[in-house]
């Protein structure tokens, strides 16, 4: 991994310095409507005396989400529905940025690509966004975006999973700036009753093969607990599907506006993770 930690993986230092892990929250932009999907992002980060995450990850939806499990796509395919855009992300970074915490959003690669490498991540970075994860892009087929994410100083979060090689996760993280995403379980994300047997061993490998490299963990935790069970081998966890389901079951009672199932989970998740 570069030297530099990038802005999202001092997110990660900072949580270290504290002896907890980085606590990463995921909501896509977009649902139930793009302005309540913005206020929903805001309030992953706290307010108040309210603890919120140390890092907001915002999902672009997309019209073949290969690793969304039901709950975000659901949520996903409503948004497109609803006529949600790419370029409502930048939006969505703004209202994440006037809090003071730092954000970065999860793409499938043909979004940007169509919007243009280096014009999306320019606007990107303008909007005040640390980088991007990239599930559907490798490193060796992502020259364009190494050099429009270097021009404008932004992070490469790419993917490594349970099945990956040796040469594959080491190739990985040193194309990374910021840390490295390794996916809990092989599939795609939901929410799980318990969390994986994999990850420990796949987080154990990517230090041995690269030891600075800062590792978040998602796709499959879903609990407290299971993010307190994640906490004790990973530099970070990432929580989506538990978060996205509060606003699913706020809309299905007919209030698509009430975030307070969403905050009272994220004050649970982060009081959690500082309490050790």
């Amino acid at each position: 991994m570069s030297a530099d930690a990038g802005r999202s993986g001092r997110a990660f230092l900072a949580a270290k310095a504290e002896g907890r892990a980085a606590l990463v929250g995921y909501l896509p932009v977009g649902y139930p409507d793009v302005p309540t999907s913005y206020a929903a992002l805001a309030a992953l980060c706290g307010g108040g005396d309210a603890p919120g995450v140390d890092l907001v990850e915002i999902g672009l939806p997309y019209s073949d989400p290969v690793l969304d499990g039901p709950v975000i796509q659901r949520a996903g395919t409503q948004a497109l529905q609803r006529g949600v855009r790419t370029r409502d992300v930048f939006g969505a970074i703004e209202a994440v940025a006037a809090t003071g915490t730092p954000a970065v959003a999860m793409t499938y690669w043909n979004l940007v690509d169509r919007y243009g490498v280096d014009a999306f991540a320019r606007d990107f970075a303008n909007a005040g966004g640390c980088g991007l994860i990239t599930p559907d892009l490798t490193p060796d087929e992502a020259a364009e975006w190494v050099a429009a994410s270097d021009a404008h100083g932004l992070d490469r979060i790419f993917l490594v999973a349970p099945s990956s090689t040796d040469e594959r996760i080491a190739a990985t993280a040193a194309a990374c700036r910021g840390w490295v995403y390794a996916t809990a379980v092989m599939g795609v994300t939901g929410v799980r009753r318990e969390s994986s047997s994999a990850a420990p061993e796949l987080v154990r490998r990517i230090r041995a093969l690269a030891p600075d490299t800062l590792v978040g963990v998602g796709l499959g935790v879903s609990t407290a607990e299971q993010a307190r069970e994640t906490a004790a081998y990973a530099d970070g966890v990432i929580v989506g599907s538990a978060l996205v389901r509060t606003l699913l079951e706020a809309e299905d009672a007919g209030r698509p506006g009430d975030l307070s199932g969403l905050r009272a989970l994220v004050a649970d998740l982060a009081r959690d993770d500082r309490a050790g």
